[in-house]
């Protein structure tokens, strides 16, 4: 049973190729982790590059309005999916809800496989969307 709980534990680490992909295309898409959209009265706080590429990464924190940044709740990498980044939860959305007008900043931290952390900071004007 010990066995077969490591494969599956193995199973379900990024490989190698993925995180440094992952790694790769965060980093260079960095201004694009988050997004802010005003809707039905509320703001929605986006994170879907992010999960895009949860696959190839350790852990994603986020804090709003200079808040420690806190755990980003996301559905699990799809191993044995030809998808594996896909999201699929009903009940895990790509993004948080908050009062109308109250995210002004928002702080993300991504930690690899290889032990690194990339930080990004956002105010909310630079990532708003309509």
């Amino acid at each position: 049973m010990a066995k077969l709980g490591l494969a599956v534990a193995l199973a379900l680490v990024a490989s190698p190729m993925q995180a440094q992909d992952a790694k790769q295309i965060l980093t260079l898409t960095r201004q694009n982790w988050v997004a802010v959209r005003e809707y039905d009265g509320k703001d929605l706080l986006y994170f879907t590059n992010l999960l895009a590429w949860r696959c190839g990464v350790e852990d994603i924190r986020f804090g709003v309005n200079g808040e420690p940044p806190a755990p980003l709740e996301h559905e699990p990498c799809h191993a044995d999916d030809a998808t594996p980044n896909a999201l699929y939860a009903e009940d895990i959305l790509p993004y948080l809800t908050y009062p109308l007008g109250s995210v002004e900043t928002i702080t993300v931290e991504v930690d690899f496989p290889d032990g690194s952390t990339e930080v990004g900071r956002y105010e909310r004007a630079k990532v708003a969307i309509r």
